[in-house]
């Protein structure tokens, strides 16, 4: 049966806010959590960026829920730390932690004043970087010289298990890519034979473990307050790559995105008053194989969406199946 997940959204919300949301969606009935990590929003209006580590303790303490985290270790964060902060969390919530891995955007990364590598050089820092973090989650001491560099690594606090670390996409390319090195795939809802054929071809590649979506959605009780919801959070979340990794700032992002339509938003968020439109966009995501689903409401106010989806819209979903 598929784990429907709520996604906290650091950019957009406040912290202890989010906090706040992640217990509730427990307590209305969600099975699991996952979290963003950037340094910055995608746009100023949505005003936040709390550091997911800090924030990640907290929320495992404060629930019973599992959790996950997307990350992209390689520039603003060194491996080893990285492989140190998932072994502890996973230390201390025994089967309860995940990370996935990406190549990062440069709206995070740039802070270090280092330059933005191209994507080739970007995924050949990845993989040595997952190479890393899995080497020393088992234990090895870890000395690498290459496009990231260890000296004499070891995690000395480490869990019995290893967790998942996922690899993160949204081309078919890269989802076969990371059938080579992770232990699942997370993407972003897309049109359904687009994330069909990520799906094929990660499987096909022999990509093992489960299957991940972060499904965008927008709901209100009024379409007019959920088309305006998603307009005034998500425009500036509508570019392709490789606009979407290369841009630096919040301000660069509002201002190539002044003059998105309405329409351009929903190709990338599922936006509808109607909550049995928003079951059956579910159920074809679910008719895919995910294993689990995290639901983002791109609003800042997350309480009605939660109630009302753990109330009316989980219950069908899990009736189904």
């Amino acid at each position: 049966m598929t784990v429907f997940g709520f996604h906290a959204s650091h950019e957009q919300i406040h912290p202890r806010a989010l906090l706040e949301a992640v217990i509730h969606a427990e307590r209305v009935g969600f099975d699991a959590a996952m979290s963003s990590d950037h340094f910055s929003p995608w746009s100023t209006r949505q005003g936040h960026s709390g550091f997911a580590w800090s924030w990640l303790g907290s929320a495992l303490q404060a629930t019973g829920l599992p959790f996950g985290v997307v990350n992209a270790p390689g520039q603003r964060y060194h491996p080893a730390v990285i492989a140190q902060a998932i072994g502890t969390l996973a230390a201390m919530y025994p089967g309860r932690f995940w990370a996935a891995l990406g190549t990062g955007e440069a709206s995070n990364e740039h802070i270090t004043g280092d330059g933005w590598p191209r994507k080739d050089v970007r995924a050949a820092r990845l993989r040595e970087c997952v190479d890393v973090i899995r080497a020393l989650l088992a234990g090895e001491e870890v000395s690498h010289d290459g496009l990231v560099r260890v000296d004499r690594a070891r995690l000395w606090t480490r869990p019995e298990q290893p967790p998942a670390l996922i690899g993160a996409a949204v081309s078919v390319a890269t989802a076969r890519w990371c059938a080579e090195w992770a232990d699942g795939l997370i993407t972003v809802n897309a049109p359904v034979e687009h994330l069909r054929r990520m799906i094929d071809a990660y499987r096909e590649a022999g990509g093992r473990g489960p299957l991940h979506l972060q499904a965008h959605l927008s709901w209100a009780p009024d379409q007019a307050e959920a088309e305006a919801v998603a307009h005034d959070q998500w425009r500036s979340n509508v570019f392709a790559p490789p606009v979407c990794w290369d841009l630096e700032t919040a301000e660069h992002f509002d201002a190539v995105s002044a003059d998105v339509p309405l329409e351009r938003v929903t190709r990338v968020v599922n936006v509808s008053a109607d909550l049995g439109r928003h079951v059956g966009w579910l159920e074809e995501y679910q008719a895919l194989g995910f294993d689990q689903i995290a639901l983002h409401h791109v609003g800042q106010q997350q309480r009605p969406f939660l109630d009302t989806f753990g109330a009316e819209v989980l219950p069908k979903l899990r009736a189904a199946h």
